[in-house]
């Protein structure tokens, strides 16, 4: 349900995808060092070629690329797409090494913290495990669910399975035994939209929701630690409400314990402070921009990239400045990213609709009794208007006498 423009980051390798395209480059390197750039739209065909059991040719699907994320080393990068291929590479230097079929549309993706398997979590409710070292293997299911799956983690040790599902729920699964539940994270009022598992502190899980909550748990125990209502830190979208809001990416500064999160259709990042000793969050700011943020992710060594909706300025590089993060008035690395972004604009332009990716999400509310109470009204009303029948009933059947046969 993600937007299909998107930023990944992981050391000084910085990827930006939109549609069926991705591009990588360095944070770090010169003008002279090259891009890697795929296209999915070229990518292995076969899938399209099957048929289903009934004969007819599998649904094909648009090649917009769905989810993406790396590795923890960073060594390998892994993304799906809208034609049911999981598409794994090599990022040391970048090699597509295979592209598989999944057997649905899958939401989100991620790698074990050993690096060996990726988990792929799909509309269907199910979680598929495909192995890195053995890149041409099919996929095997790890668990299922009855709703649909929005996000998927794993604890740093990959003892766990977390799974977010559109039901409201956040369960942990044991990895060895997908069957055996440790605990469910029960609290939020709509579907859970992201999950993050924080680095550095294992036993602690983020997770944000259709609720306009960003809430802090010890996932093993189920346990709600701190819970955070966005809605109070916005400006009324209108007079007398707020706009519901829903997180699109929950990143992580582990250099100073800083959480960003950036909601789905607000030019708003929302910078936390988490305060481990105490098991709580504290929110410190917002950082407002004039175009539409599309993602957000943290470099450990220069600080939060922010991908927007600006051909003039598409990436914005953000610092702490005396306490308060600010935008960095001018980076060489900066520039050089945001021109190549500038040379590949069309694959940007044409991804990302303006409306929220989490809208068919929410839940229906249908109010019958006002429906059935008018109805009735309306009946009694007409009754009322009616006139009262005559005197004289229906005309009672009876036997017909000689009389009236002329006998």
């Amino acid at each position: 349900m993600a937007c299909s423009v998107g930023l990944a980051l992981c050391g000084q390798t910085l990827v930006v995808r939109g549609g069926s395209r991705f591009l990588a480059a360095s944070t770090a390197c010169s003008d002279g060092d090259s891009v890697f750039t795929y296209d999915c739209s070229a990518a292995e065909k076969t899938s399209r070629e099957n048929r289903g059991e009934d004969g007819q040719p599998v649904d094909q699907g648009s090649d917009t690329i769905l989810a993406s994320t790396f590795s923890t080393s960073g060594s390998h990068f892994a993304l799906t797409d809208d034609s049911k291929r999981l598409v794994l590479f090599r990022t040391k230097p970048w090699q597509c090494l295979s592209v598989r079929t999944v057997v649905r549309r899958c939401t989100a993706l991620t790698f074990t913290a050993s690096e060996e398997k990726v988990l792929v979590a799909d509309k269907s409710g199910d979680v598929y495990s495909f192995s890195v070292s053995e890149p041409h293997a099919s996929g095997q299911l790890q668990l299922g669910h009855l709703s649909m799956l929005l996000d998927v983690a794993v604890s740093p040790d990959d003892r766990f399975v977390l799974t977010a599902d559109r039901d409201e729920k956040i369960r942990v699964s044991w990895a060895a035994a997908p069957h055996s539940i440790e605990s469910f994270c029960l609290g939020h009022t709509e579907f859970v939209s992201r999950i993050f598992v924080v680095p550095g502190h294992p036993g602690l899980l983020l997770s944000s929701s259709g609720d306009s909550t960003l809430r802090l748990w010890e996932y093993r125990s189920g346990r709600q630690l701190h819970c955070c209502h966005l809605a109070g830190l916005q400006e009324p979208a209108e007079p007398g409400g707020h706009q519901r809001l829903a997180a699109s990416r929950i990143a992580f500064w582990a250099q100073e314990d800083c959480v960003a999160l950036l909601c789905d259709c607000v030019p708003v990042v929302y910078i936390f402070q988490l305060d481990a000793a105490a098991r709580q969050l504290e929110f410190r700011q917002p950082m407002t921009f004039q175009h539409r943020v599309w993602d957000v992710a943290f470099e450990e060594a220069q600080g939060l990239w922010v991908l927007q909706d600006c051909p003039e300025a598409p990436l914005v590089l953000c610092r702490p400045v005396g306490g308060q993060w600010q935008a960095v008035p001018e980076s060489a690395s900066v520039e050089r990213l945001s021109r190549c972004l500038r040379g590949n604009w069309a694959m940007l332009e044409g991804s990302a609709g303006a409306d929220s990716a989490f809208h068919g999400l929410y839940k229906a509310t249908f109010d019958n009794m006002t429906s059935y109470l008018k109805k009735k009204e309306e009946r009694l009303r007409q009754r009322r208007r009616s006139p009262p029948p005559g005197p004289q009933g229906p005309a009672k059947r009876g036997r017909v006498g000689p009389a009236a046969l002329g006998c």
